[in-house]
């Protein structure tokens, strides 16, 4: 079964955490880096697991990361972890937090701490906290458990209200009237969460999600944050329901109103998308920013790049996004017109394999259309066809330096995509020696 206790099987409310404490600890050392862990817990610190990998060990998943929470310092304890693990430690004194890196093995140590917003979309006011406290500055019910690693009671297990029971019925509750308020990306990790753990959204967390947004939440966070949720979301295992999820809650429209992800398109294109070197990230973006490509009067428009700027997209990923939407619609008609490889080579030779993926999806459902098996048989074959002869050869032969090498290489493999070339270099050098059309 999913969720760590059967409902009815424990009655008593204290029983049934020490039940689910100790089936975290049990998993815990099956998991990179716990172990070490608890090790570090059994020498006298006082450590607990805590937030997002408490609940997915009670869910009988591998939690991505380990949060642990200190009473104290929790620089030199991670010093001590990293050592044991013999990783890497990233220390940030002034928040007093640090993270443990070794193989698969990632930690996330922090102490104890309670947070205030001083307007709506700051960043939070962080200081020392109480157990209490820690729990409380959390997003969702299911993520505000925490497990003792060590001390007095190995395996005690905390939890807000309501938190065993929502994660064992599988609902997404907030702890607080202004969750969203305070810190709107929360709306961005209620969708993620949903799509991600299948966890319906409890009604009035849910109502609480739409005033936020209705009343403009997303306004009051910055370009670079937003910018992080969003790649967060399209860097999920399964991003389409991710996206899905996103743009049914309404954080989609809110971050652009002309933002569509059509799921079926995505899925096409990713069917095409070479596992090699495409970036299934860039094409989820590509896909959803579709609309953003034309105006009104279809002319091309800069709107993408200035979004993709204000979200703080690095350039190489802006850039190569950019290019495979502006790419897409033309490039699905010429794919479906192309006969033969050269003509491909013409039509997507400069597009990157994300638009050329989206291209052929957008020309119709099924791996058989004319404009997805043109994308096919570039992406899979033609864009790696090559020539044995170089630019150097063709100067040995004579051809003077300039751009007449160029030419004259171009028609070569363009004879070699067609299969219009016997094999071998010699035939290529005599095909690129031939008067130039």
């Amino acid at each position: 079964m999913r969720i760590f206790i059967a409902p009815g099987r424990v009655r008593r409310r204290g029983v049934e955490e020490m039940g689910a404490g100790r089936l975290v600890l049990a998993r815990l050392g099956e998991v990179p880096g716990g172990a070490a862990l608890l090790e570090l817990a059994g020498r006298g610190e006082e450590l607990e697991l805590a937030g997002g990998a408490v609940r997915d060990l009670l869910l009988g998943e591998d939690p991505r990361e380990l949060d642990v929470v200190t009473a104290g310092d929790a620089i030199e304890p991670a010093r001590t972890l990293a050592q044991m693990l013999r990783g890497t430690v990233t220390a940030h004194a002034r928040f007093g937090t640090a993270v443990v890196r070794a193989g698969a093995a990632r930690v996330d140590l922090a102490r104890r701490r309670a947070e205030s917003y001083p307007a709506p979309g700051a960043l939070p006011e962080v200081r020392a906290g109480d157990p209490a406290e820690d729990l409380a500055r959390r997003d969702f019910t299911v993520n505000a458990i925490a497990v003792a690693l060590g001390g007095e009671r190995p395996g005690a297990l905390r939890a807000a209200p309501h938190a065993l029971e929502d994660l064992r019925e599988g609902v997404l509750r907030v702890l607080h009237e202004r969750s969203f308020i305070d810190d709107p990306t929360r709306l961005w990790r209620l969708a993620r969460y949903a799509a991600r753990l299948r966890f319906a959204i409890e009604p009035h967390t849910a109502r609480l999600a739409g005033e936020a947004l209705g009343d403009g939440a997303l306004g009051t966070v910055s370009g670079a944050r937003l910018g992080a949720e969003l790649r967060l979301a399209l860097g999920e295992s399964q991003p389409a329901a991710a996206l899905a999820a996103l743009e049914e809650l309404g954080v989609l429209g809110a971050l652009h109103p002309r933002l569509r992800f059509e799921p079926r398109l995505f899925s096409d294109a990713l069917e095409l998308l070479p596992a090699a070197d495409g970036r299934p990230d860039l094409l989820a973006l590509a896909a959803l920013a579709l609309p953003l490509t034309l105006r009104a009067d279809g002319r091309r428009d800069g709107e993408l790049a200035a979004l993709l700027d204000r979200l703080e997209f690095q350039a190489h990923d802006r850039d190569r996004t950019a290019a495979a939407a502006l790419a897409a619609s033309e490039l699905a008609e010429r794919l479906a017109r192309a006969r033969v490889p050269s003509e491909l080579r013409d039509a997507a030779g400069r597009v990157p394999p994300e638009g050329v993926a989206l291209a052929g999806a957008l020309g119709g459902s099924g791996p058989g259309t004319p404009a997805a098996a043109g994308a096919r048989r570039w992406l899979e074959h033609a864009r790696h066809v090559r020539l044995q002869i170089t630019g150097e050869d063709l100067l040995r032969a004579g051809v003077p330096e300039g751009p007449e090498v160029g030419a004259r290489l171009d028609v070569a493999l363009r004879r070699r995509l067609d299969g219009a070339l016997g094999e071998g270099a010699q035939a290529e050098l005599a095909a690129a020696l031939e008067p130039l059309p």
